[in-house]
């Protein structure tokens, strides 16, 4: 069975570490699909969820802020700024950030404080959607 050595990880931990079959990422212009000896190259990743197939085929998935991955000689580094399990997110937290950051959205800000709160909105409502799809 062919697979390649994965990495991801976040600002504050590692989130996954060993060797897979298989990784999918959110990328800008849809998702992106890596599999063993994948072409090298860098991809910029959106917010939203990664799943990742182990050696022994088991499926993770991670709830991924922006970054990019990395692809070199069948090894594969996914750099992002947030990283959590679905079972980890409080839903409550996460409603509560996508209210702050709609109302922000709402007030006038500077072009640089209207990414901001656009890419604090896309964070809360991947949360969210997560908790509502595996939180059942």
């Amino acid at each position: 069975m062919n697979t390649f050595f994965l990495k991801v990880i976040a600002a504050d931990h590692t989130f996954f570490q060993g060797k897979c079959q298989a990784l999918t990422v959110p990328a800008i212009d849809g998702e992106k699909g890596i599999l063993p000896h994948h072409e090298d190259m860098v991809i910029a990743v959106n917010d939203g969820e990664i799943r990742v197939t182990a050696e022994d085929g088991t499926v993770h998935i991670g709830i991924v802020g922006m970054g990019f991955v990395q692809i070199i000689n069948n090894r594969v580094t996914l750099l992002v700024e947030t990283a959590e399990r679905p079972e980890d997110i409080d839903a409550r937290r996460a409603k509560e950030a996508q209210e702050r950051a709609m109302e922000q959205m709402r007030q006038k800000q500077s072009i640089q404080e209207f990414h901001h709160s656009q890419a604090s909105l896309a964070r809360a409502m991947s949360r969210l959607k997560a908790t509502s799809k595996y939180n059942q």
